[in-house]
């Protein structure tokens, strides 16, 4: 890494490298047929030769966790033989990796700082990345931070002088990042190690508190807009950034962070990325959702149906290239997500005997029997390896309708 004046440049094999990149464990070859450059994942594992490998056989680079235990997990970094031995750990993996040609960057624990109070926490992190430094002088040290806590990252600028760049896991408040981060003591270069459409904890929710997710379209269009106003708009410091999740992940929804299905079909996001990296839009175009609804209105109405009650659900979505659209419905339990860092959710089982009646974009659902909140999905494909993704949260409660939130109480 390079700094003229005020601007900060990555080198990669002596040439400037401004990260393209996708964070996730899979598609790693769609990646770099679209223009990426660049995967980030989490952790070290039996996993990770394959990983490096196959990215390397793509031509990619791999932004590498070194995943450190944190406070709200029970680690205490007042005890220093955990320290220690921690340490040790990170240093075997350290020395396993090290000369693997797709190898960026070590990024030292992800989002470690609880309310960023303690100092040995941050004080751990310079200790693994001088360590870092001291074997593997070749590739720069990175920690992760949600936002711009600026309590955390003086912390860091100040306990952490081996860590030569900030990265920041970003969705709603993406937009303010550059203001935000000149608010504080890092005057250094930054990535944008996570990057998307609006978190579970930033939107609105029903009564009951399930949180309002985007479409699929709605995503990609917030995703992009974020994307140009900061990562394109900070060249002297931002050094690229990645698309959360490349792959499917199940946090709070099946659909929240997932850029594609299980099966691999591809949303709306993954071909802003595409044309974000490539310059390009020769390509089949993903179904376009305006909106879901059921019962004629939309989530923020806080809709609640009676046991067993009939109701219908209806998607609007268009497809630029006139592909025929096949509409699948799925409806699942709702879940709390508490960290999706920290828990590996699994998505709940479909309730059965449910959907009465599909017919083009309609849908006849008969509410569950047992109380409780639920989420109806609509899976928009267009035969094409492409899908649209909504869905809607209702509450099936017995007895007489709600009139506020302390109903549900």
């Amino acid at each position: 890494m390079v700094k003229e004046g005020d601007k900060y440049t990555l080198y990669r094999n002596g040439e400037p490298y401004f990260i393209k990149g996708a964070a996730g464990y899979e598609h790693f070859d769609k990646v770099a047929a679209y223009g990426g450059n660049s995967i980030r994942v989490w952790h070290t594992d039996e996993d990770t030769q394959r990983i490096l490998d196959e990215a390397h056989q793509q031509g990619l680079s791999v932004m590498l966790g070194l995943w450190m235990e944190r406070e709200r997990e029970g680690f205490n970094y007042y005890d220093k033989d955990d320290v220690a031995a921690q340490k040790e750990r990170l240093r075997a993996e350290v020395l396993k990796y090290k000369d693997h040609p797709a190898l960026l960057m070590w990024v030292v624990g992800n989002e470690l700082y609880a309310e960023g109070s303690n100092v040995k926490v941050w004080d751990a992190v310079n200790g693994v990345a001088e360590m870092i430094h001291e074997i593997d002088p070749n590739h720069p040290t990175t920690t992760t931070v949600m936002n711009v806590p600026k309590q955390v990252v003086n912390l860091i600028r100040r306990r952490c002088p081996a860590i030569d760049i900030l990265s920041i896991n970003s969705f709603g408040a993406l937009h303010d990042l550059p203001t935000e981060l000149r608010d504080t003591d890092w005057d250094g270069p930054y990535v944008i190690a996570e990057f998307g459409g609006r978190g579970y904890w930033e939107t609105r929710t029903t009564w009951w508190y399930a949180p309002i997710e985007q479409t699929s379209s709605e995503k990609a269009s917030f995703a992009r807009e974020r994307y140009e106003s900061t990562v394109l708009a900070d060249p002297d410091r931002c050094l690229g950034a990645y698309a959360f999740i490349w792959g499917y992940k199940y946090e709070t929804t099946p659909t929240w962070f997932s850029i594609m299905t299980e099966t691999g079909e591809e949303t709306e996001m993954a071909q802003v990325m595409r044309e974000i990296w490539s310059g390009k839009r020769d390509f089949n175009r993903a179904p376009h959702i305006a909106y879901l609804s059921l019962k004629g209105i939309f989530p923020l109405d806080q809709v609640y149906l009676q046991p067993g009650e009939l109701s219908t659900a209806a998607v609007f979505a268009t497809d630029a290239d006139g592909d025929s659209l096949r509409v699948e419905w799925e409806l699942l339990p709702e879940t709390v997500s508490e960290d999706g860092n920290a828990i590996k959710e699994q998505k709940p089982d479909v309730i059965p005997h449910v959907i009465q009646q599909a017919a083009g974009n309609s849908v006849t659902l008969k509410a569950p029997q047992q109380d409780g909140a639920y989420r109806l999905y609509a899976y928009v494909y267009d035969g094409q390896g492409n899908v649209a993704t909504a869905n809607f949260p209702f509450y099936v409660k017995a007895g007489n309708t709600f009139s506020s939130a302390l109903d549900f109480y």
